[in-house]
């Protein structure tokens, strides 16, 4: 024997079981099987995959939300900043106009007073541009970012659709496993102890699989098939004997298809 392979020791080596033992130890392996692949599908539900896309849009709706709000806070403070200037030119080109209307301006200060009420008319006109322009801008940012607000309120939509599908499928599973699990401990108590701890052992390193139907002179463990003396072992084994596959190293359990 390989002393690699799993379970190579003498501690079962003397492991005696009934014959119908045996054959209740394939239903136990069948039990194993079925909660292994519950829990595989319970991990890798079509709708989790999906939820998982759905939060990364959401992480980047939420980074793009972000980035446009804070284009738009400096926006504002453009507006308010043009605004304020915009009313400190109206308030000072009112002032000059008063004063030129009320008269009395000394013809040396009057050429002054007329000359920045043509430069503050030139700068409101500007301010003016640039407050519309500022003003263009933030109702683009606005529409762009209620675009945002509505493609994240139809992904919380989708996402509370998808939680329920993934939370139904969940008590599916998870209610199979319930019931196939208390029959995988009813099989178990009702076989040896030393056969079902050789078998767990096994099971533990053989990708789940502890025991396998000798079918037809070959391993349903291992696909392999057995011959020369492997296969004359096995014939002449007693029937109460645990033998083992000489390839994967799996309990075999021998059955009327066994082909010996």
């Amino acid at each position: 024997m390989d002393p690699a392979r799993p379970i190579a020791g003498n501690e079962f080596a003397n492991v005696k079981a009934d014959p119908t033992a045996q054959l209740r130890l394939l239903d136990l392996q069948a039990a194993d099987t079925e909660l292994a692949q519950l829990t595989h599908r319970r991990r890798n539900l079509p709708e989790l995959a999906v939820i998982a896309a759905s939060e990364r849009q959401v992480a980047q709706l939420r980074d793009e939300t972000l980035e446009l709000q804070t284009q738009l806070d400096d926006i504002a403070d453009d507006q308010r900043r043009l605004e304020k200037e915009v009313e400190t030119v109206l308030t000072r080109t009112k002032r000059d106009d008063q004063r030129l209307t009320a008269g009395g301006v000394p013809a040396k200060e009057l050429e002054g007073l007329q000359h920045e009420i043509t430069t503050l008319a030139r700068r409101q006109s500007s301010l003016e541009d640039d407050l519309l322009d500022v003003m263009e801008r933030r109702e683009n940012l606005d529409t762009a970012l209620a675009s945002l607000v509505q493609r994240q309120q139809a992904l919380a939509t989708e996402r509370a659709d998808l939680d329920a599908t993934r939370d139904a499928a969940f008590a599916d599973i998870d209610a199979a496993a319930t019931r196939r699990g208390a029959e995988r401990s009813e099989i178990a108590g009702e076989l040896p102890a030393d056969l079902v701890t050789l078998y767990d052992k096994i099971r533990a390193t053989s990708a789940g699989v502890g025991a396998a139907m000798l079918r037809h002179r070959r391993c349903e463990g291992c696909h392999l098939e057995l011959a020369g003396s492997e296969l004359n072992a096995v014939r002449t084994a007693a029937a109460d004997a645990v033998v083992r596959c000489e390839n994967c190293r799996r309990i075999l359990v021998r059955t009327a298809e066994s082909g010996l």
